[in-house]
């Protein structure tokens, strides 16, 4: 991948995340955090709505079925890696409700949010 793909990869999916975040301000969440990164994992979103605690991963896709299909294994133990270290530093969250939620951008479409996408065990 050239590097003018690679800057245009990742100003879509700055775009993605944004269409996202204002998909969850829409449907009353709080953005907490976006983009938390740490070594071995990375998370797009964070937000909270009432006493639920959302780590979200947006992708970006030409068709809602590739979107699906986006979220590996490998990749869902990476996003709870960084959950652990988001809720390790925001200890006041752990006893709220936590989930893994996924928010599917599409042209031409509203972004799909999809509650509970995936489950993992962060104890």
């Amino acid at each position: 991948m050239s590097k003018l793909e690679r800057q245009a990869a990742f100003r879509a999916g700055l775009n993605a995340e944004t269409r996202a975040g204002w998909l969850l301000r829409l449907k009353g969440y709080r953005l907490l955090a976006r983009r938390f990164k740490v070594p071995g994992g990375e998370i797009d979103l964070i937000a909270r709505r009432g006493g639920t605690l959302v780590f979200v991963e947006v992708k970006a896709r030409a068709e809602v079925a590739v979107a699906l299909e986006a979220i590996t294994p490998g990749q869902q133990r990476r996003i709870a890696t960084a959950a652990r270290a988001w809720l390790a530093r925001h200890p006041d969250h752990a006893a709220l409700t936590q989930r893994f939620d996924a928010v599917f951008v599409t042209p031409w479409h509203w972004p799909r949010h999809q509650p509970n996408w995936f489950e993992m065990d962060l104890g």
